[in-house]
């Protein structure tokens, strides 16, 4: 029972840390999102003080921290896709090909078409159109109503035509 309400108090904490996160205030959710942690540790808080701390430009603490997450849950796809962005941010697109397939297969992943879209950018990247193609067109089935997804996708397609 004890573990219970914990659980649910660190779950308020990351998600308030989300706000401040998305609101801009990256010191105070970095902030909370530990605060969360220290009380009760998450894949979900340890992916999203990562996530914070990549916007800080942190990206060898941000993958620690998304590590830390997968050993929490291993079924929690948000942290291998973060991965993988942030090898992409470093120009290291073979190595984030590996974390991104890993979010794909994921159980428990939300928003579900990340991974392939990020994995198109690589390919697109790499100059593997129809690899990328393929990606945005499972991007686009997952979820219809993303623009990105569906603008990038035409415009391959109008490329490969």
């Amino acid at each position: 029972m004890e573990d219970q309400q914990t659980l649910r108090q660190a779950t308020k904490l990351w998600r308030e840390a989300y706000r401040c996160h998305i609101g801009g205030k990256l010191d105070r959710a970095i902030e909370l999102y530990q605060h969360s942690i220290e009380l009760y540790p998450t894949a979900e808080a340890h992916t999203f003080l990562g996530w914070a701390m990549s916007f800080q430009g942190r990206l060898e603490e941000a993958t620690q921290e998304c590590l830390r997450a997968i050993e929490i849950d291993a079924e929690f796809g948000n942290p291998y896709n973060d991965i993988g962005v942030y090898l992409m941010q470093q120009d290291k697109l073979d190595e984030s090909i590996s974390w991104l397939e890993r979010a794909k297969q994921a159980k428990r992943y939300e928003p579900r078409q990340f991974p392939y879209m990020n994995l198109g950018r690589i390919y697109i990247r790499q100059g593997h159109w129809w690899e990328a193609l393929r990606e945005f067109e499972e991007a686009v089935r997952l979820a219809p109503g993303d623009v990105r997804a569906a603008r990038i996708l035409h415009s391959l397609r109008a490329r490969l035509n």
